[in-house]
């Protein structure tokens, strides 16, 4: 990332844009990798594709920590990006990073032009109305609806706001090498969700030193979470049975998913 950042005009803007992309677990960048690599593909080829998902991603927690959205004061243990800058510079390295994502994706180390166009168009349709963003604003509707979300809607709201761009980071490595996605995807589908009640446990049960972000927040707020809805043991067991389903749809991989495997049991045992 710091090389695609260095092309940049140096100021503000840069600035806020490289502290937006310091730390946090890199989940999206690994799974595109791994997939990359199930399909034959190079890291060379590979990596453009993961400095993207990861610039969109954190071009997504920039604004979704600003005040007319989640209001949130700390990530990944430093203040959020509007707090260090301002709210004008927040929102300006976002639109920045999410742009900066899709120039990332012509890189030519990718492969053919086809490659590239089907990564451009699964990336926006992840990242837009459809996915990302969509589900976002099902999350922001649901804090004023008369009745509090049920289990169906969680898990769409929860799919298209954290599994989307999770969806396209497994699928990532099929969709440069043309080949099926469907075992990838059913994979990533399983996996977000299991890490997103991961995240709502740790709202309730999380130490915010270990975390790098605020704990307790969404019960404040009387969000409805996995866990407001499960009961802890039972979102626990709701997350055990996704993992378990996403490393079943790795079988046709056999031995080389054992990376994939991990991180499904990592997801759920995670303390940050």
């Amino acid at each position: 990332m710091d090389e695609a950042l260095a092309a940049l005009p140096q100021g503000e803007l840069r600035d806020a844009m490289a502290y937006a992309t310091v730390g946090g677990k890199r989940l999206r960048g690994f799974l595109v990798l791994e997939s990359a690599r199930l399909h034959g593909l190079t890291e060379d080829a590979a990596l453009p594709v993961a400095l993207a998902v990861e610039a969109l991603h954190a071009y997504s927690l920039v604004h979704d920590d600003l005040p007319a959205m989640d209001d949130d004061d700390l990530r990944r243990g430093m203040p959020t990006c509007h707090i260090q800058w301002s709210e004008a510079t927040a929102i300006l390295a976002g639109d920045a990073l999410q742009t900066l994502a899709f120039e990332l994706l012509t890189d030519e180390a990718i492969g053919d032009a086809a490659a590239r166009l089907r990564l451009i168009r699964a990336l926006a349709r992840a990242a837009g109305a459809a996915g990302m963003v969509w589900g976002q604003a099902l999350d922001i509707a649901a804090e004023t609806a008369a009745q509090a979300p049920d289990l169906k809607a969680i898990k769409r709201l929860q799919g298209a706001k954290t599994g989307a761009l999770i969806r396209f980071a497994a699928t990532a490595g099929p969709l440069m090498a043309g080949d099926d996605v469907a075992a990838l995807d059913g994979y990533a589908r399983n996996l977000g969700l299991a890490f997103q009640i991961a995240d709502d446990i740790l709202d309730v049960t999380g130490d915010e030193a270990l975390t790098g972000k605020r704990v307790g927040k969404d019960s404040g707020a009387g969000k409805a979470t996995f866990v407001s809805v499960l009961g802890l043991d039972g979102a626990r067991a709701e997350a055990a049975r996704l993992a378990h389903d996403a490393v079943a749809s790795l079988a046709d991989y056999g031995d080389d998913a054992e990376n994939l495997r991990d991180l499904a049991r990592f997801v759920i045992e995670r303390d940050t």
